[in-house]
């Protein structure tokens, strides 16, 4: 898992949660894998390994929003990915909606990728 990426709560409040931490930990891991199909068509890695989610709330009704950013502001397909992380989130079960939001800041560098993306893309 990146360093910059973070599952989150959706309130900003602790409070007790409908979901039990079973249910939260199956959850997680399976946006987790759902994240890793989608993948910018110029590198061969994942978003997730590259380090392109910043966030993943998701609230106990399972609206998920996620906060991603992309390699650089112009990226060419900087209009669908937004929608095919949120058909990938829409794919695991029990979630109710799904929602994309780019962000730009902290502006994405190589040091959000993980070590299996580096690897990768021989950065080592």
């Amino acid at each position: 898992m990146s360093e910059s990426s973070e599952f989150a709560a959706a309130w900003d409040e602790p409070q007790k949660s409908a979901l039990s931490q079973a249910e939260l930990d199956t959850l997680t891991d399976d946006l987790v894998t759902a994240l890793k199909t989608v993948f910018d068509p110029e590198i061969p890695v994942d978003i997730y390994e590259l380090g392109l989610i910043y966030k993943v709330d998701v609230n106990d009704e399972k609206d998920v929003v996620v906060e991603m950013t992309l390699t650089a502001p112009g990226c060419p397909v900087a209009g669908e990915m937004p929608g095919w992380v949120e058909d990938a989130v829409m794919k695991v079960d029990g979630i109710k909606s799904a929602r994309a939001n780019l962000v730009f800041d902290p502006p994405w560098d190589p040091s959000k990728m993980s070590d299996e993306a580096k690897l990768a893309l021989n950065m080592f």
